[in-house]
């Protein structure tokens, strides 16, 4: 895509305008760097796509590609001019939460997604002891409805099938409630309370949930409506 104008912002667009680009370079800033770890991130993309838009970033400058030792496939780090993409991102981010916050569709609500989000928001510090295992019960979910955070040191992985050790918290809820608790529209406490959520563990990791698990960096924001 090519506007054919001197204008920076045209400009800028001419390299970050292309569909998946801006949810790409999301997903590096997140600590993906691996093909499949920013298919994880965007499950709806093609391989195809995904293929050509990172050799679009390479060829720009905004990543770059390095072969994984010992291994086929290469990694993918953010160049100077890839960091600085940050910003820009946490503003439309922003713009988002403000404005098109109220948009959310069913559709939109994608528990890999959120899984994920989740993994990486888990303070593994704040768990006692080396390993610690969290279960997510989705009620509403036919499919992929069972989750497990396996926390060890510092690493978390997610498991869909039961590991087979013991569950420090179990977490039982619907999609939407779970989404809009992390994204902060609404609290944890409240959703308790409306029996939409509840939490089985120790009373240390279950009476502050937020003690443990990091809300979105967008939480807090208000909707153009609360303005």
């Amino acid at each position: 895509m090519e506007y054919g104008q001197f204008c920076p912002i045209a400009k800028a667009m001419d390299l970050l305008g292309e569909r998946w680009t801006m949810l790409i370079l999301r997903e590096l800033h997140m600590g993906g760097t691996r093909f499949s770890e920013l298919q994880r991130g965007l499950p709806l993309i093609s391989p195809t796509i995904l293929t050509k838009r990172l050799k679009e970033l390479y060829d720009a400058e905004l990543i770059l590609r390095k072969k994984i030792p010992g291994q086929r496939g290469n990694e993918y780090f953010l160049t100077q001019a890839g960091k600085e993409t940050l910003p820009m991102l946490q503003l439309v981010g922003e713009w988002g939460m403000r404005w098109a916050r109220g948009d959310i569709r069913d559709s939109d609500l994608d528990v890999e997604l959120l899984m994920l989000y989740l993994q990486r928001s888990l303070k593994t510090d704040m768990l006692p002891g080396d390993q610690s295992v969290i279960q997510f019960r989705f009620t509403d979910l036919d499919k992929l409805h069972s989750w497990w955070l396996m926390v060890k040191g510092c690493n978390v992985d997610i498991c869909l099938e039961d590991p087979g050790q013991d569950v420090d918290v179990y977490i039982t809820t619907d999609l939407r409630t779970m989404v809009n608790c992390w994204m902060g529209d609404e609290s944890y406490r409240d959703a308790i309370a409306d029996n939409r959520m509840k939490l089985v563990g120790p009373s240390a990791l279950t009476r502050n949930i937020q003690s443990w698990i990091s809300d979105s960096i967008f939480a807090g924001i208000p909707s153009a409506r609360q303005i």
